[in-house]
């Protein structure tokens, strides 16, 4: 039986903060130990955190990971590793992929690819379209993180618009779903007033117009009235408007019935970055301005925001070079999500606490996973440790992502992830990975 004894850590876990000590045992987390009041194990093998943090994996809820058919962009393999250097130890990833993941047969294909490939935990969200609600019924809670509804047309275009349709997922839907939340006509409105205006040389700067607050705001507030309608368990992905947030109450997540996240993006970029990064930063929802930015983080800390997440979408670089309507929208962030949370962290703008709550806690908790997302004894030893006041700056030569590019090249981090275990295993060292084990497939305990 392999054995490893992490001591001398700050473990932040469960609101709480106390030096302390974990036991790992295989694949499992066997002790929890605050070293103030108990003794620790003869142990063999022994790591000294040296006072570094020591926090659960990150669960990431929403990645495109671009594998199968669209490769050129990332794989499953080149970005599982840089989420794990990140310390991102399981993923959740996206149905539009080439081809788009709308039967069981194609989900399972893509399950069977993780788990050749991944370094880290995976699962995969079934895609939903205007008429594949019998496929859609088929989906195994126990083994499927969720069902995946566009309604509003992303990368991919996956849009489901028919009042139809969205009544039968609300309603007949065996799972939770999780929504990415624009109006289409509000979106070909607008577009075609900044077309008017400029033609096909459209500037950057009006991303955030054309996909509007009220777009998102329309779109949010459908799913969270078909919510209610149904009895549906509602996930709203990725928030972009502080108009949206008093859609969302303020409780526990695991109490509620429907839930909101919010990506790293939003929180650290707002309208006035699009002159300096212009196309780097185009993701959907747009990023918007200052007001919404500092809205979000509010309603974050307040509980009516439920998880961070990074909506990982990577472009080659020569696609994102092109004129507005033509750029892609998305851009890779599992390496950095982490690293930018701490920075905020550092910045007095959220506590350690919290972001641990929102980044592992909430997700597990959400999504009801089979022992993850915390540190307690008798669950997965997802564990990442980080190194304080180690100032690094991304660099090409340090980016893994298959594209090669991040919006945050050439920013200086104050917090270095240094260790990230993968169900026990030591997955990632100061900048080396051990591929020897890869990662497994979640499982999910719902009633």
């Amino acid at each position: 039986m392999s054995k490893l004894l992490i001591k001398n850590a700050l473990v932040i876990n469960e609101g709480k903060q106390f030096l302390g000590a974990v036991l790992i045992e295989n694949e499992l987390i066997s002790q929890v130990f605050n070293q103030q009041n108990e003794p620790l194990p003869a142990v063999k093998n022994v790591l000294d955190a040296d006072g570094k943090w020591l926090i659960p994996g990150i669960i990431d809820d929403q990645v495109h990971f671009r594998e199968p058919g669209l490769t050129h962009k990332a794989d499953l393999y080149t970005e599982s590793r840089a989420a794990v250097a990140g310390g991102i130890t399981s993923f959740m990833e996206m149905p539009n992929t080439q081809p788009q993941t709308l039967t069981q047969k194609l989900l399972q294909q893509k399950y069977d690819l993780a788990a050749r490939k991944s370094l880290a935990n995976y699962s995969f969200y079934m895609g939903a379209s205007n008429d594949n609600i019998d496929e859609l019924q088929k989906t195994d809670p126990s083994r499927v993180c969720g069902i995946k509804v566009f309604m509003g047309s992303s990368t991919g275009n996956m849009l489901v618009d028919s009042e139809l349709a969205l009544n039968e997922i609300f309603s007949k839907a065996p799972i939770l779903v999780a929504t990415h939340c624009e109006d289409e006509q509000t979106i070909q409105k607008n577009t075609a007033h900044y077309r008017q205006l400029y033609g096909e040389n459209v500037p950057i700067e009006k991303h955030p117009d054309i996909r509007s607050a009220e777009a998102c705001f329309l779109s949010s507030s459908l799913a969270v009235q078909l919510a209610k309608k149904h009895g549906t368990r509602l996930h709203v992905l990725h928030l972009s408007t502080g108009v949206e947030t008093e859609l969302f109450s303020a409780r526990a997540s695991k109490n509620k019935l429907i839930t909101a996240e919010v990506c790293v993006h939003h929180l650290w970029f707002n309208n006035a970055d699009y002159q300096q990064l212009g196309t780097k930063i185009k993701w959907n929802p747009a990023i918007k301005t200052a007001n919404d930015q500092s809205t979000l983080l509010r309603a974050l800390l307040a509980n009516k925001i439920d998880v961070i997440a990074t909506d990982h979408a990577p472009h080659h670089w020569d696609e994102k070079q092109n004129s507005y309507f033509q750029a892609p929208s998305g851009a890779p962030l599992v390496q950095h999500a982490l690293p930018a949370m701490l920075e905020l962290h550092q910045q007095g703008k959220i506590s350690m606490e919290k972001v641990v709550e929102k980044m592992c806690h909430a997700p597990a908790d959400i999504f009801q996973i089979n022992k993850r997302g915390y540190i307690r004894e008798g669950y997965y030893a997802d564990l990442v440790l980080v190194k304080n006041n180690s100032a690094w700056q991304v660099t090409k030569e340090n980016i893994l992502y298959k594209c090669g590019w991040s919006p945050f090249e050439g920013q200086t981090f104050q917090s270095k992830i240094t260790h990230t275990f993968v169900n026990g295993h030591l997955a990632y060292e100061n900048g080396k990975f051990n591929e020897s084990k890869l990662g497994k497939r979640l499982f999910f305990e719902r009633v």
